[in-house]
């Protein structure tokens, strides 16, 4: 398989997740009163936009076809559908641990792939670390908001 084949795959789990993030943010959004945290989530749903719109660059610069939705794969749609599931009980402790949860399977998937840094082209080594650390910032303050919560 063509280097930019296979890397353009691994960026499209990515993004597929990036989109599934956006949509589970924005619907955590719309269920939590806690004005602080909906700002929260409705931040984090414009980052992980911008994330999708970064990968589909990314991947475009490989001379690859980015995907246009979310992934359906059992666990990244379990997540969200869990999520949606806690929102409609509105016990934010349950949701923020939902939420960092998903974070850190995401974290997971940036850390796999950075691994392979070495053969990774600098700007997409520089444009998933900016992804990871926001992702790390993220699973921080839900950290923080989750020990205000309890």
């Amino acid at each position: 398989m063509k280097f930019s084949k296979m890397m353009s795959d691994r960026l499209n789990v990515l993004l597929e997740k990036a989109y599934d993030a956006e949509k589970g943010y924005l619907n955590a959004m719309q269920r939590i009163d806690q004005p602080e945290i909906k700002m929260f989530f409705k931040r984090t749903a414009q980052q992980r936009g911008d994330f999708a719109r970064d990968l589909r660059r990314e991947i475009l610069s490989y001379g690859e076809i980015p995907e246009d939705s979310g992934t359906l794969k059992a666990d990244t749609h379990r997540f969200w559908t869990n999520l949606k599931a806690l929102l409609s009980e509105n016990k934010v402790e349950v949701v923020l641990e939902e939420c960092l949860r998903g974070e850190k399977e995401i974290i997971k998937e940036y850390n796999e792939i950075l691994e392979e840094q070495r053969t990774l082209p600098p700007s997409t080594v520089e444009l998933l670390k900016k992804h990871k650390d926001a992702i790390q910032n993220s699973i921080n303050k839900v950290k923080l908001y989750d020990e205000m919560a309890s």
